[in-house]
């Protein structure tokens, strides 16, 4: 048990953290160092398109996962010289399809199948608009063909037993303990995306009722998950307990709360889950979508109706909630238990 005096050791370097930024002022973010000269480069039309995108109400999430695959592509042609639009051609697009191939992350590990279509497909996407705006006669990234997509694995699933140690892993004594606990809590409780987890403002709390209000979630929807006894119970302690301490000021909606008084970012929980989860030492690695999978797994198990879990998951099609029904072995194994001449133990 934490010592009385370190309760705020979480909180107090957060706090401290936060009068150090703001005595530098602040972060800005850094400029990217693209080459946009005049309105015909290749940076400057990425600009235009990608707001264009938001005027036609795309997601922010669809819009930063653009920028994201699009950045890659610019910083590849910028080093080889490749500056406007009527300079790209197939085999230079198959020139960074290759590149994307043969590219290694720090750890080593190449990229994966579905990054490398992402960072494709939003080149096809932004040649097909330099097309439609008349600034090129035809689309050279038409006819790229994609790497094929990966046949779906099965997802790793904690047990409750597991879900409980990684729990119990945030120390509560601290306001930030608390935030973090509640967090984890709704993660499991609801079966939240990890982004539709930082959106959430405190008004979509309805604690009355036991649900949240998720706003356009994936595919941009809205849709009520209920959070469960737990988790509303953590929820509620930490609003009135926790989050006044982490205020900055009453115009920050955002339900939980950054070390700064702001909206979480959603790398930053992805990536400190990740590391609750190794030093639980459950044997299983894993960032927030374990969480999802569990809530879905376990509701199965127990009897729950997949239509409804697709509603909770907030699925647009039910054959991708139908997965879980293959992880969840255990109404097979009762089933073959019953049902095989080898089902069951001689005694």
């Amino acid at each position: 048990m934490p010592s009385t005096g370190n309760k705020r050791r979480g909180l107090a370097r957060a706090q401290a953290m936060r009068r150090w930024a703001d005595k530098q002022g602040g972060y800005a973010a850094a400029p990217d160092g693209f080459d946009r000269r005049d309105a015909g480069t290749l940076a400057s039309l990425v600009d235009q398109w990608l707001a264009k995108l938001e005027t036609r109400a795309y997601s922010p999430r669809t819009v930063a996962a653009r920028v994201w695959a699009l950045r890659s592509f610019l910083t590849w042609g910028e080093a080889r010289g490749l500056l406007r639009p009527a300079e790209i051609d197939k085999p230079v697009l198959e020139a960074f399809q290759r590149w994307l191939w043969a590219y290694r992350k720090a750890n080593g590990q190449p990229l994966a199948v579905a990054t490398q279509r992402g960072h494709l497909g939003a080149v096809q996407a932004f040649f097909a608009w330099t097309c439609r705006e008349n600034l090129l006669r035809a689309n050279p990234a038409a006819d790229l063909d994609l790497p094929r997509k990966q046949p779906r694995s099965l997802p790793r699933v904690l047990s409750v037993a597991e879900v409980e140690a990684v729990l119990a892993m945030p120390d509560t004594a601290d306001p930030l303990g608390v935030r973090d606990r509640a967090i984890l809590e709704v993660l499991y409780g609801s079966g939240l995306r990890r982004r539709e987890v930082v959106s959430l403002d405190v008004g979509d709390v309805d604690r009355a009722r036991g649900v949240v209000t998720v706003r356009r979630g994936k595919g941009g929807k809205d849709r009520l998950a209920p959070l469960g006894a737990q988790a509303l119970a953590w929820v509620e302690r930490y609003l009135e307990k926790c989050r006044p301490l982490l205020e900055v000021g009453a115009a920050e909606p955002a339900l939980f709360l950054s070390g700064y008084g702001g909206r979480l970012n959603p790398n930053y929980l992805g990536n400190w889950v990740r590391r609750t989860i190794d030093a639980a030492k459950i044997g299983k690695t894993g960032s927030c979508h374990l969480f999802r999978h569990a809530c879905a797994t376990h509701l199965l198990e127990n009897g729950a109706d997949l239509r409804m879990i697709q509603e909770l998951l907030g699925h647009a099609r039910l054959d991708t909630t139908q997965i879980y029904t293959a992880v969840s072995i255990a109404q097979l194994r009762e089933v073959h238990a019953r049902c095989h001449p080898r089902g069951r133990a001689k005694h």
